[in-house]
């Protein structure tokens, strides 16, 4: 995912190059080696150095900019570029957003980061980024349609706090919420630093700590990196089986995806299954067996999502088959493009397994026999693979049997897929409707004359005008009239969030924005989290038809408790 840490990484990176600052010796005092630290924390899942990735390089930067206007700009980054910065306004169109401030750094914390960068550039000789600032005056055209504000108001109430998993920003990483087995009301909450919480009548108390479980557990660097995702198997009350994926540090452990020698590991991608021994203990005792183990070049893009197709029969074919949402593993940005975008690899996939059968290639799990290519003799395809071409696959969801996907995609769109069985939805030569080359990721191009190669398009987008990072959504089918089949979803770091009015054929894939309403007024995350990095996710109760507004900054999950629709003026 692109979002948090990436925020203060690209801040960064806009200002460094700004033009309007000059050059100065930096301040000896801060410690090189917290910046490291507080570096790979915030930065490094998205820039190199030396290397363009999802951000600019960082290297050199310390030769041009004082740390008091490094500070006073991360601190409000807005004001350079609305002042007309010809350098910070090119960096911000060619990377298609800009990041809030990050004023929940101190200043010695942002020294630190500076003096590591210092001593970085000294010691590889690095020279400042050149950016081009020829036509930095006309906005580049839109791609999508505009998203406008629609009539549609919600008003939220605080349902939960989830405990803080970090002194510092974010105070949790928050993920997932999956309804209670049992069936009995309760609520599961995923902690991306390896906690998954039981709330029962508004009561938080702690199911499964992995972090003192699984010996090599990182949760950082990345944005979407720790314990990835979770899902109870539908036969949970007899079973007893969770599914959970986490990243581990990469300590030369044989993988069942590995790259080749000459590109580095970032770390380690891992499904596993736990098994409880009482399903009824309020806290998790058990053993796990691990189902897939995926190396990957980066430290984004991983396993996002796994989960089951609910509310289905046990005659249904689907019962009891997991799928897995496997992002590019940041092949794309790392300059190998050539590890996903294809069925010889997981990477950009999501797959559909049987998690108690035996026939994949390590035994540790079933392959379908009707999976779209489960038949294919090459022993190279991955024959888990149920769809593919996918950057980010960020969630997934059913509707009237259908399964959809949100796609986290790279500086221009942000898409809704319908997912097919064997649907090849292009990254990484597609970004939405358009052509992208992996030699230039910030921009795409349109697709002229007769295309022969048969990609699925979005089934809905937005460009980045609107928003940055999509965060997948429900449909809601609960008793608030005003919401009844909607696809409610959120954008990531901004806080907006959006509805699809849904019908079983698909009609209209319109983008509509809905507002927060709090006591009358019109409101947003923003103002209600008291945090410009606001990390929305839209979760959803299948038993208790209740939609929940979720972020990470303080854990706070909200109950969307009403809705209505006024005119829009």
């Amino acid at each position: 995912m692109k979002i948090q840490k990436y925020l203060v990484a690209f801040v960064l990176a806009t200002i460094f190059t700004s033009s309007s600052f000059s050059q100065v010796s930096l301040a000896t005092s801060v410690s090189a080696t917290a910046g490291k630290e507080l570096f790979t924390t915030y930065c490094a899942s998205c820039h190199a150095l030396e290397a363009e990735e999802m951000g600019p390089r960082l290297g050199g930067v310390t030769r041009i900019f004082s740390n008091t206007e490094l500070i006073s700009f991360i601190k409000n980054p807005n004001a350079v570029i609305e002042k007309g910065d010809k350098r910070a306004v090119a960096l911000a169109r060619r990377f298609k957003m800009v990041m809030p401030p990050f004023d929940f750094l101190k200043d010695e914390e942002i020294k630190s980061i500076i003096s590591y960068l210092d001593a970085e550039t000294k010691s590889l000789d690095l020279k400042p980024l050149v950016v081009d600032t020829i036509g930095t005056g006309a906005k580049p055209a839109r791609l999508a349609a505009p998203i406008t504000k629609s009539g549609l108001k919600i008003e939220l109430e605080d349902f939960v706090t989830i405990p803080f998993s970090s002194k510092k920003m974010p105070r949790t990483r928050i993920a997932f919420t999956r309804p209670g087995p049992a069936g009995d009301s309760s609520l599961f909450v995923s902690d991306q630093r390896g906690l998954i919480y039981k709330v029962q009548n508004r009561q938080v108390e702690t199911f499964l700590d992995i972090r003192d479980l699984v010996a090599d557990f990182i949760n950082e660097p990345g944005l979407g990196t720790g314990l990835g995702s979770f899902a109870f198997h539908p036969d949970y009350q007899r079973n007893g089986l969770i599914y959970i994926t986490h990243t581990e540090a990469y300590k030369g452990k044989s993988a069942d995806y590995e790259l080749h020698d000459s590109i580095k590991v970032a770390m380690q991608w891992v499904v596993s299954e736990w098994k409880m021994k009482d399903v009824k203990s309020p806290v998790f005792e058990g053993f796990r067996r691990e189902l897939l183990r995926v190396n990957v070049p980066g430290a984004v893009h991983g396993v996002q999502e796994i989960a089951f197709q609910p509310g289905i029969s046990k005659k249904n074919k689907d019962y009891g088959l997991l799928y897995i949402g496997i992002g590019d593993g940041s092949s794309t940005i790392s300059g190998y493009p050539e590890l996903c975008h294809t069925l010889k690899s997981p990477l950009g996939t999501i797959l559909r397994i049987d998690p108690l059968g035996k026939n994949s290639r390590n035994g540790n799990y079933g392959i379908p026999k009707d999976n779209p290519f489960s038949a294919r003799k090459d022993k190279d395809i991955y024959k888990e693979i149920y769809a593919y071409g996918f950057r980010n696959p960020h969630r997934m969801t059913w509707y009237e049997g259908k399964l959809f996907s949100s796609e986290v995609s790279e500086s221009n769109f942000e898409e809704i897929n319908l997912v097919v069985k064997g649907g090849d939805y292009g990254w990484n030569v597609r970004e939405g409707n358009y052509g992208i080359s992996s030699k230039d990721l910030k921009n795409v191009f349109k697709i002229t004359g007769a295309d022969s190669l048969q990609f699925i398009l979005p089934f809905a987008l937005y460009d980045h005008y609107d928003g940055t990072a999509i965060s997948g959504g429900h449909v809601y089918e609960g008793d608030i009239a005003a919401l009844k089949n909607k696809y409610v979803f959120g954008d990531i770091a901004t806080g907006k969030l959006f509805y699809i009015n849904m019908d079983k054929k698909l009609s209209d894939p319109t983008i509509h924005e809905l507002v927060i309403s709090e006591n009358g007024k019109d409101s947003n995350l923003v103002e209600l989290t008291g945090s410009k990095r606001v990390d929305v996710r839209i979760e959803y109760d299948l038993v208790t038809k209740e939609m929940y507004v979720m972020t990470k900054p303080y854990g706070k999950i909200r109950r969307i408790k009403n809705a209505f629709i006024e005119a829009v003026k």
